[in-house]
């Protein structure tokens, strides 16, 4: 993830302040090498000296949770086997991404825009992304749409009813 920062102010903090912000940036927080100290210490000191209206970048990899990558797969494997509509696993996954927002929308060849599903692969898809995209997916599939497309030859209320008791079994977890 890249974040932006932008300085908002030149104003000096209250000494009281200051020393808060620096116990927590250098007491509670540290790199984890020698250099990675070093770096940390300039770029905070780099913060600090800057004007208003200054810029800084920062780019973020926080690990995948393999066990939570797991249970999405799991969630969705037993949708997937429960529906009647898509008979490609990964066509149905597309679908998934398409329907719970989970994409880049990008200009088509004769005008118009179409989505392009994201990937979340654990080099491209990082654990906070990682989440909201399942939490879309979990949104989506219990949407009245989702549930009939899914789930064509029944009433509304019995896909409603069939796809809860897919996903309440993952509640807790």
């Amino acid at each position: 993830m890249h974040i932006v920062l932008v300085k908002q102010t030149d104003a000096r903090l209250s000494d009281r302040d200051a020393e808060v912000v620096r116990r927590f940036l250098f007491e509670h927080l540290s790199g984890a090498t020698p250099k990675d100290t070093r770096g940390w210490y300039s770029f905070c000191r780099a913060l600090n000296e800057s004007g208003s209206g200054e810029f800084f970048t920062i780019k973020t990899e926080r690990p995948r949770n393999g066990p939570f990558h797991r249970l999405h797969m799991l969630i969705i494997s037993k949708v997937f086997k429960a529906q009647e509509r898509i008979e490609d696993f990964e066509q149905f996954r597309l679908w998934l991404k398409v329907g719970s927002g989970f994409v880049t929308w990008m200009a088509g060849a004769k005008g118009g825009v179409f989505p392009v599903p994201k990937s979340i692969s654990y080099d491209q898809c990082e654990e906070d992304e990682m989440r909201e995209f399942h939490e879309g997916v979990v949104a989506f599939l219990r949407t009245q749409h989702a549930q009939h497309y899914l789930f064509p030859a029944v009433s509304a209320q019995v896909a409603e009813q069939g796809m809860e008791a897919i996903l309440s079994q993952f509640e807790r977890q």
